[in-house]
């Protein structure tokens, strides 16, 4: 009888991708491992190292050119979402390896609704007000919340989630202003806002929120002189990518009262490490990664990956290859 083909699944955190989709033909034509912890180094070379093909839950596990050279029995390679900032594609592409992915769902949408959550929770100081009540108390009397409307609201990055975010804010009565690399006061205009310089942003916003796609360009675009830059009173948001900021430079700057809060979604490690500084930084509200954590979004990875993984195994067309830059 001859060996079934051996795939191993990673970065199934939240144990969710049997749940969502029929798993049974898959079962009778591989060898199916899924792994819930996250790896790195040599554990995730060790659980890899005999696979014919590999999914990953969004860029949870990093393959560089060094560890995909590696794995000689490898023959497919795919990731959930649209977008995978740790896989070096070209080291697959070059062994002629194909590579998919699956659909995002509704992640832009889900990251905008985390983004006004984690504004709101830290202008309004939820998390602050919700410890005093556990305890006994009752409203910090020495503390008068701000109000956003009428404020400004920089985004710098206005597409699919930066817009919506945009609309959010303007609904609430707040100025917008936006900049990226490439905006124009055109494209600005037509989500009724206006672009602005980085400078004039950081400098006037009462909120700064950040939808920027990361890379060579924007790696640590907000670093130590443009957080001095920003209002002692204001709130920096990320949402995005962790390496759109310096973390270090983030916490020297809350020291510094410049911002003067952030709410961040991303980090440079995750699982964050138990002992990391921003975990009880003050003034800094920190979440788990939540922006695309919804059901929802689940349903369709979890498909993704048997509707993909059924069709290489059989020989039929993948349903979403993905083709390098």
């Amino acid at each position: 009888m001859p060996q079934l083909p051996n795939i191993v699944i990673l970065g199934d955190y939240e144990r969710a991708l049997r749940r969502f989709s029929n798993w049974d033909a898959l079962d009778k034509l591989a060898k199916i491992t899924i792994h819930h912890e996250l790896l790195r180094d040599e554990a995730l070379y060790e659980a890899v190292k005999d696979a014919d093909a590999i999914a990953i839950v969004r860029d949870r596990a990093p393959f560089n050119e060094a560890m995909i050279g590696r794995l000689p029995k490898l023959k497919f390679l795919m990731f959930t979402g649209e977008r995978n900032g740790t896989l070096d594609a070209s080291a697959l592409v070059a062994r002629n390896i194909p590579i998919a992915f699956t659909p995002s769902g509704p992640s832009k949408e889900t990251t905008a609704e985390l983004t006004w959550t984690i504004i709101l929770g830290a202008a309004k100081r939820l998390v602050e007000e919700n410890k005093l009540m556990s305890t006994g108390g009752w409203r910090d009397i020495h503390s008068l919340l701000p109000m956003l409307h009428g404020e400004r609201l920089g985004v710098m990055g206005l597409g699919s989630i930066g817009s919506r975010v945009a609309r959010v804010g303007a609904a609430f009565g707040m100025e917008v202003v936006t900049w990226s690399p490439r905006m124009t006061p055109e494209r600005a205009a037509v989500e009724n806002a206006k672009s602005v310089s980085l400078e004039e942003l950081l400098s006037t916003s009462k909120v700064v929120t950040m939808h920027l796609v990361a890379g060579p360009g924007t790696k640590d675009l907000i670093s130590a002189d443009r957080l001095a830059l920003m209002r002692s009173d204001s709130i920096l948001v990320n949402t995005s990518r962790s390496a759109l900021i310096n973390m270090p430079d983030l916490l020297a700057g809350l020291a510094a009262g410049r911002p003067g809060q952030a709410a961040v979604d991303v980090f440079d490690i995750e699982p964050l490490p138990t002992k990391d500084a921003l975990r009880n930084t003050p003034n800094l509200l920190v979440t788990p990664h939540l922006g695309f954590i919804a059901e929802p979004i689940f349903k369709i990875f979890s498909t993704g990956i048997t509707q993909t993984l059924e069709a290489w195994l059989t020989q039929k067309p993948i349903p979403h290859p993905f083709k390098p830059n």
